[in-house]
């Protein structure tokens, strides 16, 4: 499916997603990534849900967000609560849902000028 938003330039935005990949301003990326308005982190070290683990997520507190988007792949899982604690410890808002709807959520709060950041395991 394609994604079309009216953005600023310069900003990463979703332009579409599909089995097993999602595309940031037209570039395919098939591995977990995190998605900020300013950045990409291609070297995120979580490779899946399985292997998800509180480092992951304590490695995003640092990035002064107001909310984190948790993509956990094609289908909704809810992480262990422990996995989770570094993001509510440092106050940042934590959201979890399937890739696709994180993509779309993403791309609507980053038109409302949000601070947000989307962590997608692509598996």
């Amino acid at each position: 499916m394609k994604l079309h938003l009216e953005r600023a330039p310069l900003l990463n935005t979703f332009t579409g997603y599909g089995s097993g990949y999602v595309t940031v301003n037209g570039q395919r990326i098939e591995k977990s990534v995190v998605v900020l308005p300013d950045r990409i982190i291609a070297d995120w070290g979580a490779t899946g849900f399985e292997a998800l683990a509180p480092e992951h997520l304590a490695a995003l507190a640092f990035l002064e967000r107001e909310i984190v988007l948790l993509g956990t792949g094609a289908v909704l899982r809810f992480p262990r609560p422990e996995i989770l604690r570094p993001l509510i410890e440092a106050g940042v808002g934590v959201e979890v849902m399937d890739v696709q709807a994180a993509c779309r959520t993403y791309n609507i709060l980053l038109a409302e000028e949000r601070k947000v950041a989307a962590a997608l395991l692509l598996e």
